[in-house]
């Protein structure tokens, strides 16, 4: 036998020479094979190092047990925790994971999103991509009878299960909480309009500038700029101007990353001169300096509850259920870069 190939029942019939569906009897146990050639088979079974293709098994029982995760970026702690609480529900019902990143990308995300159809998942969970703005591919998903999930960034016109945060009360609390510091100039970096959670932080960030009546210029609200680079080049020239923000209020940590890399180079004192608050909680905001004001998504719940949405709403349904849209409230982690009194 070819020594990088691996050992299957047809190797274990041919050495015994019995046949391929007896070997399989025998290695179930089945009460039809006496001990003895059963005891035969387990014996040549490890000879031969042979291991049970579970995969090919659980696809003749027309499931893979392997859920597929499509996210745009792995090494951000906050989808590295999503995808954590995913692998615990998973796990606990047996089932594996196949993890695919998109870099924000709506290409990408299509290539994962096929490989995961081929790969016969039972069901896709899925946070789009920064550049996705259409649904075909998720239509695409839906067309092979895969359920899906999305979570934390959602296409709204796409009709499935959605697990998300309470982002417009999160964001307005947090903009609340930099007026009540004495912030009265807070401008407003954000992701792509086309995401629902984008929106509803923008949208938190606006109904606290107008419930405080201040007046903040056109050019303070700047969307489309999720990354640090982007955010950095968009703050610049506003803090360039005379009279320039106050305090920025972000869609995320990466950005107020970006913020407070641009406020250095300037000569920005944080957060006396300029408050700053980010959005996810990652790993850095406690380690940078000063320490970053961000929002706690609870991403491990969020992803345990997309992971837990599967198996106690769809699996083993014969048809799909009817959709639901599941919250998990966030919390304010208020530290020093908008701690101005």
């Amino acid at each position: 036998m070819n020594s990088r190939k691996r050992a299957t029942i047809y190797d274990i019939a041919k050495e015994l020479n019995i046949s391929p569906s007896y070997v399989s009897k025998a290695l179930s146990g089945h009460e039809s094979v006496s001990e003895s050639m059963r005891q035969r088979v387990r014996e040549k079974a490890e000879q031969l190092n042979y291991k049970h293709n579970s995969r090919a098994a659980n696809l003749r029982r027309g499931q893979s047990r392997t859920i597929g995760v499509v996210v745009p970026h792995i090494n951000q702690s906050f989808f590295s925790d999503a995808i954590s609480g995913i692998e615990e529900v998973c796990f606990a019902h047996n089932h594996s994971l196949v993890i695919c990143q998109s870099h924000e990308s709506y290409e990408k995300e299509g290539k994962a999103i096929e490989t995961l159809i081929h790969q016969n998942v039972d069901c896709i969970l899925i946070s789009i991509a920064e550049e996705t703005t259409s649904t075909d591919h998720l239509r695409q998903i839906a067309k092979n009878k895969i359920p899906i999930i999305q979570f934390d960034r959602c296409l709204d016109a796409f009709d499935s299960f959605k697990v998300v945060n309470d982002n417009k009360t999160v964001s307005y609390e947090a903009v609340r909480s930099l007026i009540r510091e004495g912030y009265r100039s807070i401008a407003f970096l954000g992701g792509p309009t086309s995401v629902k959670a984008f929106q509803n932080r923008k949208e938190g960030f606006v109904a606290a500038i107008a419930e405080a009546n201040l007046s903040i210029p056109y050019n303070f609200i700047v969307d489309n700029v999720l990354s640090r680079e982007r955010g950095r080049q968009a703050v610049q020239p506003l803090l360039q101007l005379p009279n320039r923000p106050d305090a920025i209020f972000t869609v995320s940590d990466h950005q107020a990353l970006g913020v407070m890399e641009a406020a250095a180079a300037l000569g920005i004192a944080i957060p006396a001169q300029l408050g700053v608050f980010g959005f996810a909680d990652e790993m850095f905001t406690q380690l940078v300096s000063p320490s970053l004001s961000s929002i706690d998504q609870h991403s491990v719940e969020l992803g345990r509850k997309a992971a837990e949405l599967y198996f106690q709403r769809i699996y083993q349904q014969d048809e799909m259920p009817e959709t639901e849209t599941v919250v998990i409230a966030s919390e304010m982690r208020i530290r020093q870069s908008s701690r101005r009194q």
